[in-house]
């Protein structure tokens, strides 16, 4: 049986091994012909140099071949397996190599989020993503409603970021429906769900979809509670629910005081907390800052988890202000927002984008209500702060988002010195 066996796995290697095997042959026929006759004439020395060249050949295109091959067929874990011997070298340095790279715990969600990871996981393979869970629109909203689920939204976004996969794949999971019951609705939502359905919770579901995908890293649901954002204006009105947050100016303007959860007492994902006690470094943002960023922070035993660690904190600011958020917003506005529902200081580092926006693609943005973040360095230093300037901005499809790759070797370079 063991012997059917390795002639099975050498039927997958054959047109390889045939060709190290006449590889083999002619390397022995060259030296032959070098040796069978002490008087070598130049004809004698030009063949057994041809067939010695060809039987190398023959000899490293047999093991080179055999090696992608058993890479790809035995390979595990692996979605997008390799075609060439660079590909398997880039393999294992992103699971070897990257594997003592530090621990980032990035905080957030939406495509704040997805972006840094997309960069991060080029420098690091420990990587924890703790993703909110308050969004109430959109594909993700439905299947809350209709499910009974945690929104799939962002996790799946996050999931993207840091999947390994054909871009066949990649395509498939973040199309949308464009017909019937399903328009609207993101095929890889639908995954997650079907994966809950087949879970016996949200959080397995969560890990068998990276499992899945390989994934680097880890994400998690900052809470399994089904909860719902609340925004209470400076003139005391209520705003239920993540969706009609961004929105509410077209009805109620007005300055956001403060976000709330619906429930007095959130408990958190365990593993979530217990990431943010191991890391080296904390990242909260790129994101919308009432929506994405500090729904997080609400949950019970996060933001206390944020200002005890040892790691470094990191906050990256948007690039641009956002109608319903932060209208007219500084880069110390956001922080002090963010001090204001923690309780107390806790960022170490913000680093905030310098960058210019061409004339023409900053026009699209001002229509709609949106201006480039102002850094106000007084009110940084202030908030005791150290600031760091980039030019962060790379324009994707007209719209304006961090440079990823950038932005992530920035916060490694910040690692080094902690």
């Amino acid at each position: 049986m063991r012997s059917l066996r390795w002639f099975q796995i050498g039927l997958r290697f054959k047109r390889w091994l045939v060709s190290g095997i006449l590889g083999l042959i002619l390397l022995i026929a060259s030296l032959v012909v070098l040796l069978i006759n002490t008087d070598i004439s130049p004809l004698r020395w030009g063949i057994s140099l041809l067939m010695g060249s060809l039987g190398i050949y023959g000899i490293l295109v047999c093991f080179r071949k055999i090696f992608i091959k058993f890479v790809d067929v035995y390979s595990n874990g692996i979605i997008k397996k390799p075609s060439n011997v660079s590909e398997i070298r880039d393999i294992i340095y992103r699971r070897k190599i990257l594997s003592t790279g530090p621990r980032v715990v990035a905080v957030g969600g939406g495509t704040g989020t997805s972006t840094l990871l997309r960069g991060l996981k080029l420098y690091t393979s420990n990587i924890t993503a703790i993703v909110t869970v308050a969004d109430d629109g959109g594909g993700s909203g439905v299947l809350r409603n209709d499910l009974g689920i945690l929104p799939p939204g962002d996790i799946r976004n996050c999931m993207l970021a840091l999947a390994e996969t054909e871009p066949v794949l990649e395509k498939l999971l973040a199309y949308r429906f464009t017909e019937g019951s399903l328009k609207g609705q993101c095929f890889g939502n639908l995954f997650l769900a079907a994966m809950n359905g087949m879970s016996d919770s949200f959080m397995q579901a969560v890990k068998y979809m990276g499992e899945v995908l390989a994934i680097t890293g880890k994400i998690y649901p900052v809470t399994e509670d089904n909860i719902h954002l609340v925004a209470e204006l400076e003139d005391g009105t209520q705003i239920r629910g993540e969706s009609r947050i961004g929105s509410h100016n077209l009805t109620h303007p007005g300055r956001i005081k403060k976000v709330m959860l619906n429930k007095p007492s959130v408990p958190p994902v365990k593993q979530a907390i217990d990431a943010i006690y191991e890391a080296d470094v904390i990242v909260l943002g790129p994101g919308s800052l009432y929506t994405s960023i500090i729904p997080n922070l609400l949950v019970e035993g996060v933001a206390k988890a944020i200002a005890e660690s040892k790691a470094l904190k990191v906050y990256v600011c948007n690039i641009m202000t956002q109608p319903g958020e932060t209208e007219n917003y500084t880069v110390g506005d956001h922080i002090d927002a963010l001090y204001s529902h923690v309780g107390k200081p806790f960022i170490d580092i913000c680093i905030a984008n310098n960058g210019k926006i061409k004339p023409d693609i900053l026009r699209k943005y001002q229509n709609d209500g949106s201006n480039p973040v102002h850094i106000d360095y007084h009110s940084i230093k202030k908030l005791g702060v150290r600031l760091i300037e980039k030019d962060l901005v790379k324009i994707s499809k007209d719209l304006i988002r961090h440079d990823s790759d950038f932005l992530s070797q920035t916060i490694m370079e910040l690692t080094k010195f902690h």
